[in-house]
């Protein structure tokens, strides 16, 4: 029987909101509360105080203690609402009663109860879920004075909770990046700039000295009178950051000054009203990195000033110029104090030479001496002997061996470091010599030398043609005069001169060629005469060839153009071209320059290489350095999975499925993390002999699996082919990178080869590429017949994460780990593509002349435990992988003893009387010293104890060139229960 509540109870639910309209339409004969018109007086002023009330609110009365709530409760509810209306309270909270019951017993005794931001997991949507409340609990009272129920008034806190809690987790995570930060931080705070934190890297770069509640000027009083104090009252004065590049810094040391560069920025905090209250202070030591500028500058200079001394004497005529400019360069790029150019003519006794240029000091400083002799210092650079380059020429055994035998004059220029180079024209006749001095020894290296040798090389060229362009300039003006003296001389000339010599009408048409063309050139005279000069250009300098022969058809002489001339045998040579015209004809004279073609084109790509390899050696140091952080974050991670999968119940499916998920993608991150190693060649490598051929052929199956059914297979192995040392395990990773690749590269299907053969890499190649040695190699070439790449594609193709996959179906790590595998094995990798005509990998690796086999058999992993009685140290920074390492060598049976740093180890192994029986260390380690040195200083103090390294970046500390050091123990970051357990065993089984 339903009651019409609109009759029996007209104002207790009158009004708007859910609450009361479920209320009139609720049967509350099913209820312990019966029809509204019946309730207790003090039950319906109570149930009329929730419904008015704007607060959470529930009321629970009587038998059972029945619920009401109001619209504001009912989200607190979740899937109970609406069902909880008139329920007992106990049936409505089943899943938290244990939790509350206690609260609810101590209200109906009459005690009311406040509780904050209480903590009650709910199963109020159908899962249980973390909530948090704020309410109290209040008895309420019948007529009789009696307790019937109870009141409570309630606020969800869950989100302020939540948000409380992100709040200090990120309060957490800001400081340990601050601990953690590269660069150094710190906070001043007021006007006197006192210091208030300071990171580990700001107080690494002021050892020993307490900063902490210091004002900067008291702290650092060598920074007086260098501008820093005045910069940082102006920022806090006007709230304006400031911004500081390559700042010069005078720091004091134990050692004394020592001067560093700073880019760093002073950026002021302010509080609630925007008032500046500190100033905080972020900065990068640059100091090396600048330096690495400069010397790049000074290269980049030198090359630019050789190549414009080439250019510019090249189109010299004024020799005494010409020779002038030379010798000013090379004193400019050797760093020599002065320098000198002396002609190779040599006085009626055979002993002096001719002075013919001087830089860097006055011609009066030698005014007073005589000139240089045919002695055994200088003779051989006049005979064109080679290059004389000499750290102290006083200690020269060369020296002082002519009378009067005892060296340089009195009062001559001092000169200790001595460099001299023969200039040589293109006949063979040695022009002159090419000297610089200066006062320092040791001052002229090997690169000054080579300098100085293209130098000469441009000097004698630019020199034979001004000699030349003369000789022309002199036979045209004196023509008349000198017809009969010279013809024979010009007949001569015409013979013998290995120049090509050329009369043509402006046309084109040729009168006379000289017998170099068949030479040269290959065109015997009969071929030539007749014949357009223009049918033999290139088609690409056609038209600069025809609008100079119209400029010389204006009476305009032309004094050096270039343009590529047709070689009998189809080749083309590049010719460069001194011509003059008179009132008909052109008479030009032309000389070979392929060669210095080709040195220049050699120079530009070794210059374009240098930078690429600067490029990927910035790139490489990044991502090393953030491997090695992530390294240790996945030694966690992995290391606590293992313990936790160990321990896990097997009659817990699901919860051993999601950490085996779990363990898996940390594995798949720690391949990631191995490729970007790679990529910055700081991955530890194993070095053994192996035989490509056997390596290939091994890898045969497990390519077809890689590849599919779509693509064949082919291999070609040369026979004969030799071994080289490498990680075999990292070059089947290459070769199967590079499989992958070609595949994703051939989705329609296609052809796989790899080919094997013995090659040798010359010094012309080597020095087009950086980071190459000529010498034999072994070559492995991958090609496809797939899409290929085009050329901005190839310039970026060895950059980690670059991909032009989709997204993901690729990291972009896989020619990037190629790439620094190679390099740190000491070869070489190119790729060669185009659109549309596949792409081929060649990888070059050193021959090994020494061959030994070096293969074992697998060996399945067990995990051995301690004897309970050994004792192992271990010495890590990073709390998490350290207590992980404890736990685990704790849990295989081992005695084990803890260090945060290396001083810290140290102290343990000085204070132990008991037996340590090993030392595992990371090899990065804060305060100075490395694990490397930890354990030589271990070692000093116990011989038998035995060191086991690990880490999660190969530096240099135990690894050099790509290879462990001799004896060393390493096992790398991160690492699993049973391989730490292998490897302990192993080490102390020894």
């Amino acid at each position: 029987m339903r009651t019409n509540l609109a009759e029996s109870s007209p104002t207790i639910f009158e009004g708007d909101g859910e609450l009361r309209s479920r209320m009139r339409d609720l049967d509350w004969h099913q209820t312990n509360l019966g029809v509204p018109h019946d309730w207790p007086s003090a039950l319906k002023l109570y149930t009329q105080l929730i419904l008015d009330a704007q607060q959470a609110m529930f009321l629970a009365w009587g038998e059972g203690l029945a619920f009401l709530y109001n619209d504001k409760y009912a989200p607190i509810l979740g899937a109970k609402h609406p069902n909880a209306l008139g329920k007992p309270f106990a049936k409505i909270w089943s899943d938290i009663w244990q939790q509350i019951k206690p609260l609810v017993d101590q209200t109906m005794a009459g005690q009311a109860s406040w509780h904050e931001d209480l903590l009650i997991p709910m199963r109020r949507n159908g899962y249980l879920e973390d909530a948090w409340f704020s309410f109290s609990y209040t008895p309420i009272r019948d007529e009789t004075g009696e307790i019937a129920g109870m009141l409570c008034a309630a606020t969800e806190t869950t989100d302020k909770v939540l948000a409380e809690r992100r709040q200090r987790d990120e309060r957490e995570r800001i400081k340990e990046m601050f601990e953690q930060a590269p660069g150094m931080m710190a906070m001043l705070r007021g006007p006197e700039h006192v210091f208030e934190l300071v990171n580990p890297a700001y107080q690494k770069l002021l050892p020993g000295r307490a900063l902490i509640g210091q004002a900067v000027r008291q702290a650092l009083p060598e920074l007086s009178g260098q501008g820093f104090f005045e910069l940082l009252d102006g920022v806090f004065k006007t709230g304006q950051p400031y911004v500081g590049q390559a700042v010069p810094v005078r720091l004091q040391n134990a050692s004394g000054h020592e001067e560093k560069f700073f880019d760093f920025v002073y950026q002021p905090l302010r509080d609630a009203d925007g008032r500046v209250t500190g100033i905080f202070v972020e900065g990068f030591d640059v100091t090396d990195s600048l330096a690495a500028a400069r010397a790049l500058h000074d290269q980049t200079r030198t090359l630019e000033l050789l190549n414009a001394t080439a250019a510019e004497v090249s189109g010299y005529l004024d020799l005494d110029a010409l020779v002038q400019k030379v010798v000013d360069a090379g004193v400019e790029m050797t760093g020599a104090q002065f320098g000198a150019f002396f002609y190779n003519h040599v006085d009626a006794a055979g002993e002096r030479y001719t002075l013919y240029s001087l830089s860097g000091a006055p011609r009066e400083a030698f005014s007073s001496y005589p000139l240089p002799r045919n002695t055994h210092v200088f003779a051989p650079t006049f005979r064109g002997d080679g290059v004389v380059r000499s750290d102290d020429i006083l200690k020269d055994p060369r020296y002082g061996q002519n009378a009067p035998y005892h060296g340089m004059p009195a009062g001559h220029l001092p000169v200790r470091s001595y460099l001299a180079v023969p200039v040589k024209s293109r006949s063979g006749e040695v022009i002159g010599g090419l000297f610089f001095g200066h006062g320092n020894t040791g001052v002229f290296t090997e690169r000054a030398e080579r300098l100085v040798v293209g130098l000469a090389a441009q000097a004698a060229t630019a020199m034979d043609n001004a000699r030349l362009f003369a000789n022309v300039q002199n036979l045209n003006s004196n023509l008349e005069a000198l017809v009969a003296e010279r013809t024979a001389d010009r007949d001569r000339m015409w013979r013998l001169s290995t120049d090509i010599m050329l009369v043509a009408k402006f046309d084109g048409i040729i009168s006379a060629v000289n017998p170099a063309w068949t030479s040269l050139i290959g065109w015997k005279e009969d071929e030539l005469l007749g014949s357009s000069f223009f049918d033999l250009v290139h088609p690409d300098d056609l038209a600069e060839t025809q609008a100079e022969a119209g400029r010389l058809a204006d009476g305009l002489s032309t004094l050096r153009f270039e343009n590529r001339y047709r070689h009998k045998d189809g080749s083309y040579r590049w010719i460069s071209w001194i011509a003059v015209p008179d009132e008909k004809l052109i008479h030009a004279v032309g000389r070979d320059v392929s060669a210095e073609k080709q040195a220049a084109d050699d120079l530009r790509q070794a210059q374009e290489a240098l930078h690429q390899v600067q490029k990927m050696e910035t790139v490489g140091q990044l991502t090393g350095g953030v491997a090695h952080d992530f390294n240790n974050l996945l030694q966690v991670i992995t290391g606590n999975l293992d313990i936790l999968m160990r321990k896990l119940p097997q009659d817990e499916p699901r919860l051993i499925r999601s950490a085996e998920n779990a363990m898996a993608g940390a594995k798949r991150a720690a391949v990631l993390t191995e490729r970007l190693l790679a990529f910055s060649r700081r991955q530890p490598l194993a070095p053994t002999p192996v035989e490509p051929n056997k390596l290939v052929a091994g890898m045969s199956e497990l390519l077809h699996r890689t590849l599919g059914e779509t693509i064949e297979l082919e291999t070609v192995l040369a026979s004969g082919i030799w071994w080289t040392e490498v990680d075999a395990n990292q070059l089947e990773n290459a070769l199967l990178n590079l499989a992958v690749n070609a595949r994703d590269a051939m989705p329609e299907g296609g052809k796989l080869t790899i080919e094997t053969a013995n090659t040798h890499i010359d010094r012309s190649y080597a020095g087009r590429n950086a980071e190459v040695t000529p010498g034999q190699y072994v070559l492995l070439c991958v090609s496809d017949t797939g899409t290929g790449m085009d050329a901005t594609t190839l310039e970026r193709v060895f950059e980690p994460f670059f991909t032009t996959k989709e997204v993901g179906k690729g990291t972009g790590l896989g020619l990037s780990m190629v790439y620094g595998f190679v390099k740190q094995s000491g070869g070489h990798v190119k790729v060669y593509s185009e659109p549309g005509h596949g792409t081929t990998v060649k990888i070059y690796l050193p021959r090994l002349l020494r061959t030994s086999s070096l293969d074992t058999e697998a060996v399945v992993p067990t995990i051995p435990d301690g004897e309970g009685s050994e004792t192992i140290l271990v010495c890590e920074d990073d709390s998490q992988v350290r207590e992980f390492s404890v736990e685990m060598l704790q849990d295989l049976g081992y005695n084990v003893l803890e260090a945060a740093d290396g001083p810290a180890a140290l102290r343990l192994l000085e204070r132990r009387a008991d037996r340590i029986d090993l030392l595992f260390t990371d090899v990065v380690l804060p305060n100075g010293m490395t694990g490397a040195v930890l354990a030589d200083k271990a070692k000093t103090m116990r011989p038998d104890l035995k060191v086991l390294f690990t880490t999660g970046y190969a530096r240099n500390a135990i690894v050099h060139h790509g290879r462990l050091d001799a004896g060393v123990e390493l096992i790398t970051k991160p690492f699993g229960y049973a391989d730490l357990a292998a490897r302990v065993r192993d080490i102390l089984d020894r």
